[in-house]
């Protein structure tokens, strides 16, 4: 039985198991996988980070500008294309583990699933420009345990596929039971993360959005936060406002607050994230 080295990192509570494999030597079954994320029997997390570079994987050929790829895996080992909090933990760890340098207001791009994405550092964390943003116009209902009738769902591509569920009260947000996966009508083919969002009051306040936010991700249930999906929830809030809203939100989640900006550039609408990342420990585990 072989041994690994694992650090394990989390942003704003949605937490990860990262592994250097710089050279793309490792192979991880999606068994093992699951084994190593289980919160019981494992180390536990919402996901995997695969830090390896990007020359090393065969994903890596769409992404010749990074050098570095963020193999992102599900806690049930499946593969996804982005994760908003997964990439600033990851380029926490390449400052950290002496991987990078990366000084206060320079960026590094990073290669992922979705594409080559930039992260920037900042004073109190890191700035991921998620590239340009897509809404659906599928018509979807979501049926969710806890709230009585089915509610319509704003479908949101932020590089990963969302689906953004409005509701009346924090108290209906309060009350809603993820740890039931809601049901989707029609089901996107790869499925799809599902966000339940209830503005503040004020919705806008010196120029900020502010909603709350509790997400069921795909291959994972309900995590303390969703990166991607914090910004898919402020982007179908600004969409459903029109005109006057705000480019800048502020969205909390169980596991703390984050930032999104919306910024024009010349090839479209750009969606930044921002917030923390923080490395928790690091040991060594037996691969089953």
């Amino acid at each position: 039985m072989s041994t690994i080295a694992f650090t394990k990192g989390h942003g704003t509570g949605n937490d990860f198991i990262i592994v250097a494999d710089v050279d793309g030597g490792l192979t991880l079954r999606d068994e093992q996988i699951a084994a190593l994320t289980d919160r019981r029997f494992g180390i536990g997390a919402d996901g995997m980070l695969r830090v390896v570079r990007s020359a090393a994987l065969p994903e890596g050929a769409q992404t010749p500008d990074a050098v570095w790829f963020m193999d992102y895996r599900n806690a049930d080992g499946s593969a996804a294309q982005m994760c908003g909090n997964g990439i600033r933990v990851y380029v926490k760890y390449l400052v950290e583990s002496g991987l990078i340098e990366l000084a206060v207001g320079e960026s590094v791009a990073i290669g992922t699933r979705a594409g080559t994405k930039t992260v920037s550092r900042t004073e109190t964390g890191f700035e991921v420009d998620l590239g340009l943003w897509v809404a659906d116009t599928t018509e979807t209902l979501v049926r969710a345990k806890g709230v009585p009738v089915a509610r319509p769902g704003q479908g949101i591509d932020v590089g990963n596929p969302h689906i953004v569920v409005a509701l009346s009260a924090g108290s209906e947000l309060d009350g809603l039971d993820l740890t039931v996966q809601p049901l989707v009508e029609p089901l996107p083919p790869y499925g799809a993360n599902i966000e339940f969002v209830v503005p503040d009051d004020p919705l806008v306040h010196a120029g900020v959005g502010s909603i709350r936010m509790r997400v069921f991700e795909r291959g994972v249930g309900e995590t303390l936060s969703c990166g991607t999906g914090v910004a898919a929830s402020a982007l179908a809030v600004r969409h459903w406002a029109g005109r006057s809203a705000p480019e800048q939100w502020r969205v909390e989640v169980p596991g703390g607050v984050l930032g999104v900006r919306i910024v024009g550039a010349a090839d479209g609408e750009h969606v930044l994230l921002s917030g923390p990342a923080t490395l928790v420990f690091s040991g060594e585990v037996a691969l089953a």
